[in-house]
């Protein structure tokens, strides 16, 4: 291995780990002055002055989002190739959404001076890519962050569990526009809102019958918003695979 070579990997693998640590002063002390970031997801052209705001926003939040390297670091004397996925762990749809991302990577004096950035939105229940993500004045990390925003509100707030709960009350509650939810949830999810809401109370429903094993199903479920025990059941069946009654049945077992 040439020497060039040499020191580009090392520059290249110490950047990748500042990622996965979440080190923001690591990762900015790795771009050079001059540095040209290349961010064809969004049609950006960056410059050393736009870095820290830009690496801010795309670093995980918490244990849910995480980047995790898929394939070897390959070099070529300044030039390196690396691929990743960064991932988010949803709760609420039992899913992982991901972006799928590869970059070259040119170092210059030991450190970071260009990056061809390109990312494709997957879903990974299935490995195949999402629809083509609408502009809707959201980038890439800006969709990580809605999705994380989207989970922590269906675990902190009861809003939802009121029967009369819709979407243009979740878009205010999270703070985008209701057209933006809509997209996430059926391009990214591939759910729609009723389907993401239902799971959400079916989920809530289930912890109350661990909490309370005296509690009757379809008496929570009107608690949980639901307006009819047809929908009830249906949805209970689509999240657990079986009847409230048959799900009783297997509880005391399952806790044995």
């Amino acid at each position: 291995m040439d020497s060039t070579t040499e020191r580009t990997r090392e520059v290249v693998g110490r950047y990748h780990r500042a990622w996965l640590d979440r080190d923001l002063d690591g990762i900015l002390s790795l771009y050079h002055r001059d540095i040209e970031y290349f961010d064809f997801f969004n049609n950006r052209r960056l410059v050393f002055a736009d870095m820290p705001d830009y690496v801010r926003t795309a670093l995980p939040r918490s244990a849910e989002h995480r980047i995790e390297h898929v394939d070897r670091i390959r070099v070529d004397g300044d030039t390196a190739f690396i691929q990743y996925c960064s991932r988010l762990s949803l709760r609420r749809s039992s899913r992982l959404a991901s972006f799928r991302a590869s970059e070259a990577i040119t170092v210059k004096d030991g450190l970071i001076v260009r990056v061809h950035e390109y990312a494709t939105m997957v879903r990974d229940d299935s490995l195949e890519p999402a629809a083509k993500v609408s502009r809707l004045g959201l980038s890439r990390q800006q969709l990580s962050m809605m999705l994380m925003d989207l989970e922590q509100y269906f675990a902190d707030e009861r809003g939802f569990l009121e029967a009369e709960f819709d979407l243009t009350r979740l878009a205010s509650a999270v703070g985008y526009t209701r057209n933006q939810v809509s997209y996430l949830l059926n391009q990214v999810l591939g759910l729609s809102f009723y389907q993401y809401l239902n799971q959400a109370r079916i989920d809530w429903l289930l912890r109350r019958l661990a909490e309370q094993p005296e509690a009757r199903p379809d008496e929570l479920a009107f608690t949980a918003g639901f307006n009819s025990l047809s929908v009830f059941y249906r949805c209970f069946r689509e999240r657990t695979g079986m009847s409230p009654r048959a799900y009783l049945k297997q509880r005391p077992a399952k806790n044995s």
